[in-house]
């Protein structure tokens, strides 16, 4: 093993001790449960028997990986444990509640009133355990007019007006490929219960948590807002320029994209002086004005940088002191130096799926986050779960997988039974 990666597995894990009950789905739930579990929670991930969540787990873009393997379910469900509920049986709903009794924190994205209904919403389960952190995650919260509404990645990016600002300024609105609606929104989630954790410690009991995907998108639109109170004026799209942080753009060169950025004055000054343009120097090295006739200055950059090719322009930024990069694709981050060796680029050994790589942003000096597995098959977990953590026998588990209570993805994944040598301590990758 790599010594860096020993050190950091052998390290403390900053939630340690916590245990989250993830009832979420498709990804802005499973991301915050994903962000709390590589951080050391103990987070035990609920499913349906049988098919699991069958929006994600066959998402696999451009056709079938191999191994079975689901991108979009495996980019958020690291290092759970994965049991499968049927929560319309009364058996089931008891499952639910004996495990929010034991749970710290409990997050759900289902439909708004869903979980009342069961008869495991807030008020239900505030009963059983006052200090519960309870997370409702939705598109438009739990009130208010449009709180019935559903909301997925792309719906959120146009109905909160992220999309209209996204784009050239005679093209289409444009969506983020990357799922940012689910992804931005799951951090803040992870966020507030780290805040209501905290609260918690302090004596203030558990809460309920209302996060709406929408109101989440509307905050990271930066300097939008303010724009429109003060002058009146929606925000138009700018394309690769930004107007406001002059110049900062993304231009294409020779043979590919480069992105620019030189807004204090000496780099400015360098960037002008790579061009061979210090008159565009002096007549913008004023922010206010650079920024007022942005379009003249974005199109001197940009009719510069076609004529060099981009490892011209990174030489150039070097030796003139102003900032440049390329524009990478995917394998070019694999593969980069840099992030492999701060182990940004997570590859290791999965016990079911062979070697796999992961992002990992998390650098803690003594609490680092790391992954230690991926998504696992649906109940996987089932038995774990049930003798472990709920204390449930082995003949009581068979009778709940008898009655459909419990169940598992595929038949090669059966109801077992315990080992010969099952002492409640030993069991596989535990």
């Amino acid at each position: 093993m790599d010594p860096k990666i020993f050190d950091i597995m052998a390290k403390k894990e900053a939630l340690k001790g916590v245990r989250v009950l993830d009832i979420t789905r498709i990804i802005f739930g499973p991301w915050t449960a994903n962000l709390l579990a590589v951080m050391g929670a103990e987070v035990i991930h609920v499913e349906i028997p049988g098919s699991g969540d069958l929006l994600v787990r066959p998402v696999s873009p451009g056709g079938v990986f191999p191994r079975g393997l689901s991108p979009g379910m495996m980019c958020c469900n690291t290092n759970k444990y994965f049991i499968a509920v049927d929560m319309h049986k009364e058996e089931g709903i008891k499952i639910i509640k004996e495990l929010a009794a034991k749970s710290d924190v409990l997050l759900e994205n289902f439909k708004p009133g869903t979980f009342d209904k069961w008869g495991i919403g807030y008020r239900d389960l505030k009963s059983i355990n006052p200090d519960l952190i309870y997370v409702s995650m939705q598109g438009f919260g739990n009130w208010g007019s449009y709180w019935t509404r559903p909301s997925y990645d792309a719906y959120a990016q146009g109905v909160t007006g992220l999309a209209e600002i996204t784009g050239f300024p005679d093209g289409l609105a444009v969506k983020a490929q990357a799922w940012i609606g689910d992804f931005l929104s799951g951090t803040v989630s992870a966020f507030y219960v780290l805040a209501a954790l905290r609260a918690r410690n302090r004596g203030r009991g558990g809460q309920f948590i209302d996060v709406a995907q929408t109101e989440v998108l509307l905050r990271v639109m930066d300097w939008t807002w303010i724009y429109q109170f003060i002058t009146g004026k929606k925000r138009e799209r700018t394309g690769n320029w930004d107007p406001a942080v002059v110049p900062s753009l993304i231009a294409k060169a020779k043979d590919g994209f480069v992105a620019i950025a030189a807004f204090p004055e000496e780099e400015f000054k360098g960037l002008c002086s790579a061009m061979d343009n210090m008159d565009l120097f002096e007549k913008y090295r004023d922010i206010e004005l650079r920024q007022e006739e942005s379009q003249e200055v974005y199109k001197a950059i940009e009719n510069w940088a076609k004529e060099h090719t981009v490892d011209e322009i990174l030489n150039l930024a070097k030796a003139k002191g102003f900032a440049a990069a390329p524009v990478n694709n995917s394998r070019t981050i694999y593969e980069n130096p840099h992030f492999n060796h701060r182990k940004s680029v997570w590859k290791f050994e999965d016990p079911l799926w062979g070697n796999l790589a992961y992002p990992r942003p998390w650098h803690l000096s003594e609490t680092p986050g790391r992954i230690k597995w991926s998504m696992r098959p649906v109940g996987f977990d089932n038995e774990h779960v049930m003798t472990r953590i709920l204390g449930y026998s082995w003949e009581e588990v068979q009778e709940l997988y008898d009655k459909g209570v419990l169940g598992k993805w595929d038949p090669k994944f059966p109801a077992v039974s315990p080992p010969d040598d099952w002492d409640g301590e030993k069991g596989l990758f535990y």
